[in-house]
């Protein structure tokens, strides 16, 4: 993620940002809608589905124009109709890995293997990371920070000392299995920090299908991601009282956006680029293709 407006951050910020997360957000709307896994395939199939071509052609149109690779993938949550375009395409995950890793932690916790008041002692030699957050300039070796901390600060500011001690501390083939547990075939390829929207889509679903099972737990999951520092991406283009609960990630060259949009017609929405020439742009024409999604979808009957 962008370092730059990180530096200017003091520590009073991740106060109020722990001290806000304590507060749960209850997504009505998600349990309006047939889930993931959870979807009554006849239910669907009794609806009539959505016709997502004009929407999936005037995207490639677009896409096309710019310069860059975008992966992106499309779900409906209320019929469960879905598409994608270069939805498989390997691409960087930046920071947007840190939602599949957040919601490990959660699992973890739901199924009583760990508690949020789990400490994880910080070592420098293997926590310590520039870029986003403010970890990097405030922990000490020896300092130690709850789960319940870490997770809120990865996602929230994206902090990457907060990811890699998770990482550490969870094991990262542990968290590879459970990434392929919900779906996910592109994970971790010889190491590498690297996605596509398919499974950046089944990530998200997962924490959709989460909130279901545990509302209390996965309901403040959902607030953390419709919170974060950065929000330019996915809802860039929205209305402000759209939701949107979503984690972008940016490198050289890549910018994404992986998210839930709670507008009147819920959908999941995926934008993974590679080849950026300019980041900004890159997160602008992520916000245009939101823009598209969210126009079409408020076309199609509620």
């Amino acid at each position: 993620m962008r370092s730059r407006a990180y530096r200017i951050l003091g520590f009073a910020v991740v106060v109020a940002l722990v001290g806000a997360a304590s507060l749960y957000w209850v997504v009505s709307m998600s349990h309006d809608a047939p889930v993931g896994s959870s979807v009554d395939s006849d239910a669907v199939s009794s609806r009539a589905q959505p016709d997502y071509r004009p929407l999936k052609a005037g995207l490639e149109t677009y896409i096309g124009s710019q310069p860059a690779v975008y992966g992106v993938y499309f779900r409906d949550l209320k019929s469960g109709t879905s598409f994608g375009i270069n939805e498989r395409e390997p691409i960087a995950a930046a920071s947007t890995v840190k939602v599949p890793v957040v919601l490990y932690v959660n699992h973890l916790v739901a199924e009583g293997q760990a508690s949020w008041d789990d400490r994880v002692v910080y070592n420098s030699a293997t926590d310590y990371q520039d870029g986003a957050g403010i970890l990097q300039f405030s922990a000490r070796d020896g300092d130690s920070y709850s789960l319940r901390t870490l997770a809120n600060l990865a996602i929230t500011i994206s902090d990457n000392v907060a990811y890699r001690m998770l990482v550490r501390h969870l094991g990262k083939d542990n968290i590879a299995a459970f990434m392929r547990s919900l779906g996910g075939e592109i994970v971790f390829p010889d190491g590498q920090n690297v996605t596509c929207a398919k499974d950046m889509a089944a990530y998200i679903q997962g924490v959709l299908d989460f909130e279901r099972a545990h509302p209390d737990l996965g309901s403040r999951l959902l607030d953390d991601m419709a919170h974060p520092i950065y929000h330019v991406g996915l809802p860039g283009k929205l209305p402000p009282q759209v939701v949107v609960a979503h984690k972008e990630g940016d490198v050289s060259a890549v910018a994404n956006d992986v998210g839930v949009i709670f507008a009147r017609r819920p959908y999941i929405l995926v934008v993974l680029s590679k080849n950026v020439p300019d980041i900004d742009q890159g997160f602008a024409t992520i916000a245009e293709i939101s823009r598209m999604v969210y126009d079409y979808q408020n076309s199609v009957a509620a």
